[in-house]
């Protein structure tokens, strides 16, 4: 339950602090003195988004802050999913920037508005002026009938299944279209595969084709000049080897003489060495050069395939041919195994199908099973509220399989004998529409572990008798539930356990709404006030009292 609630910089409110009581606590005060300004504030630890224009003092910040007290409502589960460390005192709290930027905790550990809104729906649920018009939409019926059943669960396990369906049927419906592709391009990618694969290229093929074909076009002109260069060497007339063999000769000679002249003799013999093996080489490479113009013509048509293919794919090197080569035999390998994948594929999403399909079964079932017993009580508790002669029909019917399962919800009333049943949206009035709103939340109070409702002038459209009966069943709500009950009546505004009293405070340069919990005497003049406006007599001030010592 709401414990403590702190306002601080929010519209009319410069500063506004509250406990509660663990029942029934009733909020009253004139029309704009500041209750719809709090359930504002309300709604940001909510998760609502916030404005910075709706500072009271635009230099400051704004900080709205809940202290709940969880203790038995068993809320660890939720605060773990959001991975939150879980305490029975719990805080929420919302800041507002000057310059307009929100920032939410809760139990001082920062959260995004999601979490906030995940955490929040589990400590409050607010009804304001206006919801009583969700009353009309199926979705909300439908929300009726699965927390009368306690659903919860259930709804859960079947949105796994349903979000595995629609993955499933996603994936299927992705390869089939991949599929499309891949077969139209089929015949092409094969014949480009095909090509490729025939050439049997080799990453550096190009490079040796390209030098073999470079000696195999100027191979004369490369024997003639290394037959030439042979010749200089080693010409058996006068070549290079005879002139240093003569030279070796006369350094030897001369080492005989000067010792030291023996290093001379040794480089020159060097040198003679190198030559003969210089000699040799260059006739041994001459010899291996052949005019071979099958060989050419072998080389270059290899060379012009290379190129053609190169240009054909747009790349400058055989490995990029070779990936493109890779990539084609992948494609071609998916469009082979594309029957087995698509098989596969359908199969996922016959299981799924099945699977979701049982899951809504079981929700529907627990449906049907429970909407005659709603609607025994909510025409039981009608007839208290003044409406003896409603009549009300949950219809449910099959639809195709959507987030809340296979059913739709249609709440068809009446209010009045003889008059069949149509639809709440196009029926019910607005008295009516508050009556029903309140059944409803009272027969569901406690199939939901919520710790404080809040009603929001649910009491529109209703007066006299009625308005005592439905403060009745917020008393008997506050039995298991805080209530937090804002009224402009004075037979719901006397049931409560606290009466909280919302005024404009005109004493300074600007006004502010402020909030004080009222004695017993401030509590039967206000209601007195209530009945008979201001100045109230003393039969409606004895009147007042009768009605908060009897509630």
């Amino acid at each position: 339950m709401l414990s403590n609630l702190l306002i601080k910089n929010y519209a009319l409110i410069k500063h506004l602090e509250m406990s509660p009581d663990p029942g029934l606590n009733i909020i009253t005060g004139e029309t704009g003195a500041g209750k719809s300004i709090m359930l504002g504030a309300i709604g940001l630890l909510l998760g609502n988004r916030a404005d910075a224009k709706s500072l009271y003092d635009s230099s400051e910040k704004c900080v709205i802050e809940g202290t709940f007290n969880l203790t038995g409502y068993d809320l660890a589960p939720n605060f773990e999913d959001e991975n939150l460390d879980f305490s029975e005192e719990c805080i929420v709290r919302r800041e507002i920037s000057a310059a307009g930027k929100s920032r939410a905790f809760i139990n001082d550990t920062p959260v995004n508005l999601e979490t906030l809104r995940k955490i929040g729906m589990q400590l409050l649920d607010v009804h304001s002026q206006h919801d009583s018009i969700l009353l009309g939409n199926n979705e909300f019926q439908l929300r009726v009938v699965d927390s009368y059943a306690e659903n919860a669960d259930l709804l859960k396990t079947y949105h796994i299944d349903f979000n595995a369906y629609r993955e499933a049927v996603r994936t299927f419906d992705e390869l089939k279209k991949q599929a499309h592709q891949l077969r139209k391009e089929f015949d092409y990618d094969q014949f480009l595969f095909q090509e490729l694969n025939n050439a049997g290229l080799k990453a550096d093929e190009q490079e040796k084709l390209e030098h073999e074909l470079t000696i195999l076009e100027n191979a004369v002109e490369i024997k003639e000049r290394l037959q030439l260069a042979h010749a200089y060497l080693d010409n058996p007339e006068n070549s290079v080897l005879d002139l240093l063999k003569s030279a070796v000769g006369s350094l030897t000679q001369a080492s005989r003489l000067v010792t030291e002249y023996d290093v001379l003799r040794q480089r020159a013999q060097s040198a003679l060495i190198e030559l003969r093996d210089l000699a040799e080489e260059i006739d041994q490479v001459n010899g291996n050069i052949d005019l071979d113009s099958a060989r050419t013509e072998v080389v270059q048509e290899r060379l012009d395939l290379i190129y053609s293919l190169l240009k054909k794919h747009q790349v400058s090197a055989i490995g990029q041919l070779l990936d493109i080569e890779a990539g084609l035999q992948g494609k071609l390998s998916i469009v082979m195994n594309l029957d087995e994948d698509l098989a596969a594929a359908e199969k996922k999403v016959a299981q799924t199908q099945n699977k979701m399909l049982a899951g809504a079964k079981v929700l529907s079932d627990r449906r049907r099973k429970v909407t005659k017993a709603i609607e025994k009580l909510i025409l039981d508790r009608l007839y208290e509220l003044g409406i003896p002669n409603a009549s009300l029909s949950i219809q449910i019917n099959e639809t195709a399989p959507t987030t809340a399962g296979i059913d739709s919800v249609t709440f068809l009333f009446s209010g009045n004998k003889g008059i069949v049943p149509q639809e709440l949206k196009l029926v019910a009035s607005g008295g009516e529409f508050s009556r029903l709103m309140m059944v409803i939340k009272y027969i569901l109070a406690d199939k939901r572990k919520l710790p404080t409702i809040i009603f929001d002038e649910i009491d529109t459209g209703v007066s006299g008798e009625i308005a005592k009966k439905m403060g009745k069943m917020m008393q008997n709500m506050a039995i298991n539930h805080q209530i937090i009950a804002i009224t402009h009546l004075h037979q719901i505004a006397s049931s409560g356990d606290a009466h909280y009293f919302v005024y404009k405070d005109h004493s300074s340069d600007r006004t502010v709404s402020r909030i004080k919990k009222l004695t017993i005497d401030e509590r039967v003049q206000e209601i007195a006030q209530m009945i008979g406006g201001h100045n109230p007599s003393e039969a409606v001030l004895h009147n007042a009292r009768e009605m908060i010592l009897r509630d």
